[in-house]
């Protein structure tokens, strides 16, 4: 899949990708997380940024705060409710340079069926490398910051302060690495 004729379609490589994040908790400190499952393809154009493309689909079960049963708690029908909503996904609407080896891309993050329109601030992609296996990679970062209640995940409990357990605003930090996908679809 070839978007213009420098175009390059990357797939996002699992096993070094991840989507981080981190919310108040008790008013006093953050609260960090990691989905470890970040999956999708990139379509780069270096020359025409514009032209580049990028769709994410992150395994909400995949959630890892260190502590099993606030694990279990985000994965219930409280926050992000898997059962029912087992992906997140990310599909940009615009992708613009934003500087020196940064971009702006904006498109619709979806979690819990819930569709908002976000800005990822971008620092990369990377030059292209060939890894050892003859491979050819980038990777870029990328952060923005959400509103859960804006997804539908207003759970709370007020403390005895008059605070709120767990803040409203996340931030929210990606690291992908991705590898040049054939023709067929398969990576190289």
């Amino acid at each position: 899949m070839t978007a213009t004729a420098t175009a390059t379609t990357y797939k996002i490589d699992i096993a070094h990708s991840s989507a981080t994040f981190a919310v108040a908790h008790l008013g006093i400190s953050k609260v960090k997380g990691e989905f470890a499952d970040v999956q999708g393809h990139v379509v780069y154009d270096p020359a025409n940024p514009s032209a580049s493309k990028v769709e994410a689909v992150i395994g909400v079960a995949s959630i890892s705060t260190r502590e099993e049963k606030r694990d279990a708690h985000l994965k219930s029908a409280d926050f992000f409710d898997v059962e029912n909503f087992p992906t997140m996904t990310f599909v940009s609407t615009k992708v613009e340079p934003a500087g020196e080896d940064e971009l702006k891309i904006t498109g619709d993050l979806t979690i819990r069926g819930v569709s908002k329109s976000v800005v990822l601030v971008v620092e990369g992609p990377t030059g292209e490398i060939k890894d050892p296996w003859g491979v050819f990679r980038r990777a870029a970062s990328a952060r923005t910051s959400i509103s859960r209640k804006d997804y539908g995940m207003t759970w709370n409990s007020l403390l005895e302060t008059g605070g709120l357990l767990v803040g409203d605003k996340v931030d929210i930090f990606i690291e992908i690495e991705m590898m040049v996908q054939s023709e067929s679809g398969a990576a190289q």
